[in-house]
């Protein structure tokens, strides 16, 4: 049975200083879906935003980056949601993930954020009903310097396995609009990871 999607949004920060730091993570799995649809992002001043509407596996869905700083991205999703009619349980957010190894990938709905500044706005103000796809960005071992970890660009070699992450979680939400979380997730979590870890 098909899931029902109908926002789907990439957390990241704007501007071209953190648009390849492992923090964009999301932000690049918006990029890839339009990309692989052909849609075009417009600033929506409105939302604090930019927004694309494609169509996918014979549904209509928008793809929203908000514009504001993580800690602040609450407000233009919920802005988003509240124009479009959209439930929380229709909403998927792609994100950056420290706590799981670099390029695996997970999918689920509800739940905490777990320290996730963009999660913890999101939650706040939407509540915690939406689905989460979880980009595997790795931890730097030591909790103090997480923030300058994620602010950072990965090595190429990193880079590359999370790029791979990000097309398993675009091939995910296809699969998930078609045919269902279940199988979603059964894809994603039984995926091997190139570096030799498994996913």
């Amino acid at each position: 049975m098909s899931t029902p999607l109908k926002l789907i949004v990439g957390l990241g920060n704007p501007g071209e200083a953190y648009a390849r730091t492992r923090h964009n993570a999301g932000f690049w799995l918006v990029d890839e879906l339009v990309r692989r649809q052909n849609g075009v992002f417009r600033a929506e001043a409105r939302h604090q935003g930019e927004l694309a509407r494609v169509r996918l596996d014979g549904q209509d869905l928008w793809l929203f980056k908000p514009m504001q700083f993580m800690n602040r991205s609450g407000m233009p999703l919920a802005s988003v949601a509240s124009f479009y009619r959209i439930a929380p349980e229709e909403i998927l957010v792609a994100h950056d993930e420290i706590d799981l190894p670099v390029g695996t990938v997970r999918l689920k709905q509800g739940g905490g954020h777990g320290g996730h500044n963009g999660l913890r706005d999101a939650i706040a103000h939407i509540g915690d009903a939406f689905w989460r796809l979880r980009l595997g960005v790795g931890h730097p071992g030591e909790k103090a310097e997480v923030v300058d970890y994620v602010l950072m660009r990965a090595p190429a070699h990193e880079e590359g396995l999370i790029r791979d992450a990000v097309a398993a979680g675009a091939d995910a939400v296809a699969l998930m609009i078609g045919q269902g979380a279940q199988k979603a997730m059964h894809r994603l979590h039984s995926r091997a990871v190139s570096s030799g870890c498994g996913a």
